[in-house]
């Protein structure tokens, strides 16, 4: 078990969702278990001996996101609501938690949220999420509300009616740096020979999956990848790790004469419509962080559309790649995304962005990486521009 904490801790810090300084992790064994910053064990043990879960993670993301998050966040909210497809999905909402409201010996407020959502927001803290079974879980639950703050965030302060402050845009200096370097083009050493074996697919499919994640394209374990061979998808299951696939793929003949369906990706079936409107062999499908921002943001200001999710019929654009709405795991994915995917790529609103191959995974993951680049130069962009813009009308 303390192989697994040291494990997920590391898994963290190389996510770029928590700094390594500022993370614990908690698990019950035959004892409680923990390791990390030794100024959180009190508060975590404090709390996981009082829930009913096998871990905990609690920990600080490495950019102030949290405090620029709680500052826009009136005192009087009790929780955040992204618009992103994982927080509709997974999450629902997350719970805000004042420093006023609990100690290391008066815990009880934080019990009780953890008790009722995977994962909250601690004021002065930073990020607790639990694990039911597992510690995976944890970690799981904590990536997934990282990547809804971030999202969150980063739309905020592009849409909110109060423009970002030189202050806020100081604090997160050392994001605008890292977005100067464009994420490189990995593609050119993965398997490029035809996907015509078992043996092939599998190792194909682990190697483009530990390249998205490596790439930072997906978080935690969302996302998922797909090859069609034979009458038959080999397809990541759900719930899989993008870069711990061996094990986690599974073979699902398309006539349904097997039970194999059942553990693989909730995307199957709109897997299986891409795959037969477009002609395509492979699928990537991930969740890069900026093209799930500004795939949230529209332009029509009379809409009468209130679920834009999963009701909008209309198509929009991030540079060429088209954008649709879609309800996950309930074929409306299955719906939109195929008709317009013909060019290679698709994004969903809020949700990621679908990248087929003809061949093999080089040219989904190529073009993943080129839409991403340009949504992040378009989002600074934008913000900048927003700024100045302000500026000049004070």
């Amino acid at each position: 078990m303390i192989r697994q904490l040291k494990k997920y801790a590391a898994k963290l810090a190389s996510d770029g969702s928590a700094a390594a300084r500022r993370t614990a992790l908690f698990a019950k064994d035959d004892r409680l278990l923990c390791a990390g910053n030794e100024s959180l064990l009190p508060l975590g043990k404090a709390v996981i001996e009082r829930l009913n879960v096998i871990s905990l993670v609690v920990a600080e993301p490495p950019l102030p996101l949290l405090n620029l998050l709680l500052a826009r966040t009136p005192a009087t909210e009790k929780q955040i609501v992204p618009q992103d497809t994982e927080t509709r999905t997974f999450l629902h909402d997350i719970p805000i938690i004042r420093q006023d409201e609990f100690s290391v010996e008066n815990p009880q407020r934080l019990v009780e949220q953890l008790g009722q959502r995977k994962g909250i927001l601690v004021e002065g803290v930073g990020i607790m999420a639990s694990g039911s079974v597992t510690v995976e879980q944890a970690y799981i639950n904590y990536s997934s509300v990282y990547h809804a703050l971030f999202v969150k965030l980063l739309l905020l302060l592009l849409t909110d009616p109060q423009p970002p402050t030189e202050q806020e845009l100081a604090q997160l200096q050392p994001l605008w740096q890292q977005l100067e370097q464009e994420i490189p083009n990995r593609c050119d050493d993965l398997i490029c020979e035809p996907m015509e074996s078992k043996s092939i697919i599998l190792q194909a499919m682990d190697q483009v999956g530990r390249r998205t994640v490596e790439l930072k394209l997906v978080d935690s374990f969302f996302g998922n990848i797909s090859t069609c061979f034979e009458n038959q998808l080999f397809i990541s299951q759900t719930g899989a790790s993008l870069d711990e696939l061996p094990g986690c793929i599974d073979r699902v003949p398309n006539d349904n004469s097997s039970t194999a369906g059942i553990t693989a990706s909730s995307e199957l079936i709109a897997h299986r419509a891409i795959f037969e409107q477009s002609g395509a062999r492979t699928i990537l499908h991930g969740h890069p962080k900026f093209s799930v921002v500004l795939s949230l943001i529209c332009d029509e200001t009379e809409c009468k559309i209130a679920d834009c999710w999963k009701d909008c019929d209309k198509v929009r654009y991030l540079d060429s790649a088209p954008v649709v709405a879609g309800e996950v795991g309930a074929g409306g994915i299955a719906r939109k995304v195929p008709p317009v995917i013909d060019a290679g790529i698709a994004v969903v609103y809020g949700h990621g962005v679908f990248a087929i191959g003809q061949q093999d995974f080089r040219q989904p993951l190529e073009a993943m990486i080129k839409l991403e680049n340009w949504c992040r130069r378009e989002y600074v962009d934008r913000l900048f521009a927003r700024c100045r813009n302000e500026k000049v009308q004070e």
